[in-house]
């Protein structure tokens, strides 16, 4: 999985990569001037690699990043299998911005998406496996997170199961997989 953000009228692309070096997967970054890009490489190097996290014992727990550029336009970078892990992005969007957290989920499989509404922070996100999609809310970006429960049940024709939640004139959109 990956996302696509504009940011100061360029567009990056978060990916989940093998990485060539370093034992696992990583995540990369590449810029455009247009969503339908070219992209490039925006650092000569991985952003996140799986010698940076160690809450999970696997080597394929650096996937599927998603970003938020918050209100106060702070931009949080969110990944992981089977834990979610998130860190602020500097302004740049092609560096981390203090330490890699961790968010502790009722059955946190992988996918995270963070979007905001009406003052409050939603964190859905795929659920055991095969995936279900399931949310957590919070007031603040750095949580507490409450578990709120199931919101997609088994897609039955894919044992995964990612999503994204965005508004586009005036109506939400749910849109998974």
């Amino acid at each position: 999985a990956s996302q696509v953000i504009e940011r100061n009228g360029k567009f990056y692309w978060y990916v989940a990569v093998e990485h060539a070096t370093i034992p696992g997967k990583a995540i990369g970054v590449a810029v455009a001037d247009s969503p339908t890009g070219p992209f490039k490489d925006a650092r000569g190097s991985a952003l996140v690699t799986n010698d940076m996290t160690k809450a999970i014992k696997h080597s394929w727990d650096d996937i599927d990043p998603t970003v938020i550029i918050d209100k106060d336009g702070q931009a949080y970078l969110f990944w992981g299998n089977g834990i979610c892990y998130y860190a602020k992005l500097k302004s740049n969007m092609t560096e981390l911005d203090g330490p890699i957290k961790t968010i502790t989920l009722p059955h946190y499989t992988e996918a995270p998406w963070v979007h905001q509404r009406n003052g409050w922070y939603y964190l859905s996100y795929a659920y055991e496996f095969p995936e279900k999609i399931a949310y957590a809310m919070s007031r603040s970006i750095n949580g507490p997170w409450v578990y709120k429960g199931i919101i997609n049940e088994l897609a039955g024709n894919s044992n995964t199961n990612h999503q994204a939640i965005i508004d586009f004139k005036g109506k939400t959109y749910f849109i998974y997989h």
